[in-house]
């Protein structure tokens, strides 16, 4: 059942066309995750299905009767009323629209899904009422009655989705549903989409939230869009190819443009007569390379690195720190040491920024003692941006009073240094007041790499960048020769940067992981996390006995041995489908070829993590029989 249907789309904002004639047809189930490049046209695609902005030409229609919901990027500072008032409007709204609908013929009884719950949404509102929704509140641990603008900007997020899905749509819109939560937060909401029965089309620049949700992806390239089903990962080798296929192409196109160019200037003196055909063909080839839309260029980034460091960076010595009555870090030590690269990972109002500040010797521990070490030079990138003045321009914010930057050695004129940042020639010269968020990231960092450092401190840097941009961000990261403390809600740039973390676990409890998220999953105490059903008996008697104890079996034994063949056949499986799925070819076959290859290729991947999991028990429990 098509939910949404856009064809013929144009929309242009003064300039060049944002949207060139694209089309889009989403149905009923399908979570659609929308990529593309700051400023492609992300939230304004959402906008214009969601209503409030109309296309220059083309027509969008949704699903006769159907509830959309929309969460914007924005999130605004002076809604009124309580955390109860906000979500509960959801739902009044919807319930007004249902009896619009109705009153004037618009809404079909029979056909409609979403008829049939009407009466009992608002039942639910007029019945339950109070307790529905306090509870859907208290699950978020905020209280129904406190006032909506006094929450963080991360439970403001929350609440405004509880909104969203109150009135349970049929398609859901989400901006950077992500901005500001935390990652038991960003979880629950991955298993609220994974069971959403509707339309998803959400944008997102975390890559792990994207591979999980998302069955379709659609990336806004020049104002036009690029569909593939699958996951994000596949998606990444389908448009590597596409990308290295135009790039030969127009490498080939304007070779021969070049040749033609000059026979038309030599060749036609030494002629007598003029091949007509050739010269109409010159003009068609000329104006084909007029209307090309080069891809926008990406962001070049280069960190000024001082001086190394000493060996010691920082060393915390049993320190606590408490606001108020409630206590924030509890007995904590750690040492830093030159190179280490520390993710700090815990929930929303946990206490991650104030630890940092007590590293970075800011704050003062109520008890315990903080050394840092010597010839320490520290850039410090803070989640608000408040060394941004927002009424400066980007030019004055970076230049600090001069024309020219200086980064390792170089000296460049602020305005080129801004452009490898993609700031155009006119975004230096405006106030930062006006720039979009990303932007604002964006400015920030091209501000914070002009200064030289050996300690790079960043505190909740990817929120609204591009994943593009994310990318090339996590490689400077990875080069990077001092030393990182990195806060972020980012599991995918926790994993790949750094080398240990520190993680808030409990009533003011930190505790030191060697590696990024992943490994500290695995590190973390079992009591810690929610025990997984298991359905084979096997893996339930293993979990119940306790490990020290336990031999292996003779049946146990060859599952061991049989497990790297399995495991080495099932990743052989998973390349070869990888290396289909990136063949442009391939996106020509029946739709139910697609559909099964990316099934098998899910059903791959999760034999692959049961198997290597499988296979880390039964080797554990080999080890131990012989240790004991």
């Amino acid at each position: 059942m098509v939910f949404i249907s856009m064809h013929g789309i144009s929309l242009s904002f003064g300039g060049g066309p944002l949207f060139d004639g694209i089309d889009l047809t989403v149905e009923r189930r399908e979570r659609i995750g929308l990529v593309g490049r700051n400023g492609s046209g992300k939230s304004t695609l959402l906008r214009l299905i969601e209503g409030s902005l109309k296309p220059d030409s083309g027509t969008v229609s949704a699903l006769k009767g159907a509830h959309i919901a929309y969460l914007s990027q924005q999130v605004p500072d002076d809604m009124p009323g309580s955390a109860f008032d906000v979500v509960a409007s959801g739902i009044r709204q919807y319930t007004d629209l249902v009896a619009k609908q109705r009153f004037a013929g618009l809404l079909d009884e029979d056909t409609m899904p979403m008829a049939d719950k009407s009466d009992r949404t608002h039942g639910t509102l007029e019945m339950e009422g109070e307790w529905y929704l306090s509870k859907m509140l208290s699950q978020l641990g905020v209280d129904a009655g406190r006032a909506f603008n006094s929450l963080s900007a991360g439970l403001k997020r929350q609440v405004l989705l509880k909104r969203a899905l109150a009135g349970e749509p049929e398609i859901l819109l989400l901006d950077e549903p992500t901005n500001h939560m935390d990652i038991d937060s960003i979880k629950e909401l991955e298993k609220m989409m994974v069971r959403f029965a509707g339309a998803l089309i959400f944008v997102t620049h975390d890559r792990m939230f994207l591979q999980r949700i998302a069955t379709r992806i659609v990336e806004i390239d020049r104002g036009r869009l690029f569909d593939q089903v699958g996951d994000y990962e596949t998606f990444l080798v389908r448009r590597s190819v596409e990308r290295k296929t135009e790039e030969t192409q127009n490498a080939l196109f304007d070779k021969k443009l070049q040749q033609e160019e000059h026979w038309v200037r030599g060749g036609i003196k030494a002629r007598r007569t003029r091949n007509e055909g050739r010269v109409r063909e010159l003009e068609r080839m000329r104006e084909i390379r007029r209307s090309r839309r080069e891809r926008p260029g990406t962001v070049k980034m280069e960190v000024h690195e001082a001086e190394r460091s000493g060996a010691l960076v920082a060393k915390a010595d049993n320190i606590s720190f408490n606001y108020g009555d409630t206590q924030i870090i509890s007995k904590f030590s750690t040492t830093i040491l030159k190179g280490d690269r520390i993710g700090i990972l815990g929930p929303n109002g946990s206490g991650k920024t104030t630890l940092l500040r007590i590293l970075l010797g800011m704050l003062s521990p109520e008890t315990g003692t903080i050394r840092l070490g010597a010839s320490l030079q520290i850039s410090y990138f803070d989640q608000l941006l408040e060394q941004l003045d927002e009424n400066k321009t980007a030019i004055e914010n970076v230049g600090h009073g001069t024309d020219t930057v200086t980064v390792n050695g170089k000296t460049r004129h602020i305005v080129g240094y801004l452009q490898d940042f993609l700031f155009s020639p006119e975004q230096t010269r405006s106030l930062v007041s006006v720039l979009s968020g990303g932007e604002r990231n964006r400015l920030m960092l091209a501000r914070l790499f002009t200064l030289p450092s050996n300690l790079l401190v960043l505190d909740e840097p990817t929120n609204d960048l591009d994943v593009e941009t994310l990318d090339l961000l996590e490689d400077l990261l990875m080069s990077y020769a001092g030393t990182i403390l990195l806060v972020s809600h980012d599991r995918t740039l926790i994993n790949n940067i750094v080398t240990s973390t520190l993680v808030f676990e409990g009533e003011s409890v930190v505790k030191e992981y060697v590696g990024g998220y992943d490994d500290w999953l695995r590190q973390r105490p079992q009591d810690a996390k929610p025990r997984k059903a298991s359905f084979r008996k096997q893996d339930v008697l293993l979990a119940q006995t306790p490990i020290a104890r336990l031999k292996l079996g003779f049946k146990q034994k060859q599952e061991l041995a049989a497990l790297p063949d399995i495991i080495e056949r099932l990743e052989r499986e998973q390349d070869d489908l990888f290396q289909a799925m990136g063949d442009p070819g391939f996106y020509k076959k029946d739709k139910a070829d697609i559909v099964a290859a990316n099934d098998r290729l899910e059903a791959v991947k999760k034999l692959l993590e049961d198997s290597y999991a499988h296979w880390e028990k039964l080797e554990q429990i080999r080890l131990d029989g012989e240790n004991n």
